[in-house]
């Protein structure tokens, strides 16, 4: 029997987040200040945990884990170990380590598709350079996977979600709609001719953070997911009550998303997104707008502020990458005023 990952649970992959302002009242008053060895904390909604452990060396510490956003077992346990190590890089780090987090109905679900899931995980690990050292599981009543993973960096590469600067230029390396398309893959209503492109983007690994890392002209870096891009580009610019403008025609895109829009493929995290944070979100009254900027993202592509003197560095090591063709320039932080304004 063909076993349908996603029909066993109600959300899928980072579109189970809860919403920012819920999150927001579960943190009030829960947040571990930054102090002399702890420079990051959770009052700082970074990508991760960031411990100065001596000699110029910062440990990072980070989990996630979702429900399946896919069919393939394999491939959920792939995403999801994509997704989670992808927070070590988006602050500059090395991922050295990492842990499982499996959540599992067993009475619903064999262990032969547990192990599946575990097996897809390994196998991006490796790709990583790390192994899943161990982790914890229990009886659950839907299927939930993830890693906590630790990292390291060094001090001086430490690269923030909150530290752009006016005049920076805002770098996306993934193309928005994962969320629409795997909403549509759950639906059973995804296009043949998009079969897979989600799949494809969520597995690319966002290990060039750890180069843009030794760039001092990129100011902040983070990884787009459940908050889309809307959200993560709010975190970054909340802290110091910046402002962004974004050009909606540079924005790199699946393809199909505007007939999924009009069909009403939409993730219920769009909604969420929108409710806790969209009066802070200027030219987005178009629901085909709203529907991409506010998409929750799964194992998402990197942002990046970053200096206008040093956009021509940044295309060159993407170049030298391999990569020139996911370095899509959306924008600038614009002035002040904690808003984005979508142009």
């Amino acid at each position: 029997m063909t076993v349908r990952l996603t029909q066993y649970s109600h959300g899928a992959g980072c579109g189970c987040k809860i919403s920012p302002s819920v999150l927001g009242d579960i943190l009030k008053n829960n947040m571990a200040e930054p102090s002399a060895n702890l420079i990051v904390g959770n009052s700082d909604r970074d990508d991760a945990a960031a411990y100065l452990i001596g000699e110029g060396q910062v440990l990072l510490s980070t989990t996630d884990f979702f429900m399946p956003i896919v069919d393939d077992p394999t491939d959920f346990g792939r995403i999801a170990a994509a997704n989670a190590i992808s927070d070590i890089y988006a602050m500059g780090g090395r991922p050295i380590m990492a842990l499982a987090i499996l959540g599992w109905p067993i009475d619903k679900l064999s262990a032969e598709v547990a192990n599946s899931v575990i097996v897809g995980a390994r196998e991006v690990a490796a790709a990583c350079g790390i192994t899943i050292a161990g982790g914890h599981s229990i009886d659950a009543p839907e299927p939930i996977f993830g890693l906590s993973v630790n990292g390291l960096v060094e001090a001086k590469n430490l690269k923030r979600n909150s530290t752009p600067e006016p005049g920076d230029i805002l770098i996306l390396t993934k193309p928005l709609g994962i969320g629409m398309h795997t909403t549509a893959m759950k639906r059973g209503v995804l296009n043949a001719e998009h079969q897979g492109l989600a799949v494809q983007q969520m597995l690319t690994l966002n290990t060039i953070g750890r180069r843009l890392a030794e760039l001092p002209q990129v100011h902040a870096l983070t990884d787009v997911t459940g908050f889309g891009l809307a959200g993560h580009l709010l975190e970054m610019l909340t802290p110091r009550k910046l402002a962004a403008e974004i050009d909606f025609s540079a924005l790199p895109l699946l393809p199909g998303l505007a007939g999924y829009v009009a069909a009403g493929v939409i993730p219920g995290g769009t909604t969420r997104n929108f409710e806790s944070f969209g009066e802070n979100v200027k030219g987005i009254e178009d629901a085909f707008r709203r529907a991409v900027v506010c998409d929750p993202q799964t194992s998402g592509g990197l942002l990046i502020a970053v200096a206008p003197n040093a956009l021509g560095a940044v295309k060159a090591l993407f170049q030298d990458a391999g990569l020139a063709e996911r370095c899509h320039a959306i924008g600038k932080i614009s002035g002040v005023g904690g808003t984005i304004k979508v142009i």
